[in-house]
C-alpha cells in the first residue's frame, strides 16, 4: 500500500501536527525522519522493517556504511538518520554540562587548552541552569599573555542571548596563580557585564593539574 492511500488523517506527519510527536510510534517518527520510501515500499513500511531490525539503541550507534547497506537507506536517508541521532546526543551532553563550581571549569575545558604554549582566553556562555550553551576562543595571546577586550568576550554572550558568561584562560608555566593583569582584565570584564545585564560568574585559570577561581571555589555557581 503506498502511503498516499491511507486517510490523510492516519499519516505520520498529519498525526504528529495534530497530535504532536509524543503520540506516534517509533516507526512512525523514523518515517518522517526518512521522508519518503521507495517504489517498492513505502516509508512507514520501510520505517517498521528498519526497527525490526535494528532497535532504536542499535540505530543510534550505526555507521553511515551500515545504514547505506540496508535496502530501501541510500546515502540521503542514511544521513538523515545519522544528523538526527547526533543532534540527539548534543541534546543530552548539553544537559549533562552544568556547571557548579571551579573543578566542574576545569574539567569542562582542560582538554582544550592543555599543553598549549601560548596563553589561551575562553568565555563559556551559560543559561539559567548554568549548562553550557556555547565554549568561545576568545583570543591566543603570546607565551604568558593574551591580550583581550570586553567588546570580544561579550560579542559571544550577547549573540546566545548569555544568562551568564564564565571566563577561563590557562598560564603555560603550569601555576595558575593570578597576575596583577589578571585581576585587572577580571575587574573589567565584571564591570562590562554589570552595564550589559549579563554576570561574570567566576573567572578560572587553568594550570598544569590545578586551577584558580576568583570565585569561591567551594560556593555553588
Amino acid at each position: 500500500m503506498r502511503l498516499t492511500e491511507l486517510a490523510l488523517y492516519d499519516r505520520p506527519r498529519e498525526r504528529l501536527a495534530r497530535l504532536g510527536s509524543s503520540a506516534l510510534s517509533d516507526a512512525e517518527l523514523v518515517a518522517i525522519i526518512l521522508s519518503r520510501g521507495t517504489a517498492q515500499e513505502n516509508v512507514l513500511n520501510l520505517a517498521q522493517r528498519l526497527l525490526s531490525t535494528f532497535t532504536i539503541d542499535r540505530l543510534a550507534r550505526c555507521s553511515l556504511g551500515e545504514l547505506e547497506s540496508f535496502r530501501g537507506i541510500g546515502r540521503t536517508k542514511a544521513c538523515q538518520l545519522l544528523a538526527c541521532f547526533e543532534l540527539a546526543q548534543r541534546k543530552k551532553s548539553h544537559k549533562s554540562n552544568s556547571l557548579r563550581c571551579a573543578k566542574d571549569v576545569y574539567t569542562y575545558c582542560i582538554n582544550n587548552i592543555s599543553n598549549k604554549e601560548q596563553e589561551v582566553f575562553l568565555v563559556l556562555v551559560l543559561d539559567t541552569k548554568n549548562c553550557v550553551v556555547a565554549c568561545k576562543q576568545v583570543t591566543q595571546g603570546l607565551l604568558n599573555k593574551a591580550l583581550v577586550h570586553p567588546r570580544e568576550v561579550f560579542k559571544y554572550a550577547v549573540k546566545e542571548n548569555a544568562n551568564s558568561i564564565i571566563l577561563v584562560h590557562n598560564h603555560p608555566s603550569g601555576d595558575p596563580s593570578p597576575s596583577e593583569e589578571d585581576k585587572r582584565v577580571t575587574e573589567q570584564l565584571r564591570e562590562a557585564g554589570e552595564v550589559l545585564g549579563i554576570t561574570v560568574l567566576d573567572h578560572v585559570i587553568l594550570g598544569e593539574e590545578s586551577w584558580y577561581s576568583f570565585a569561591d571555589e567551594h560556593k555553588k555557581l
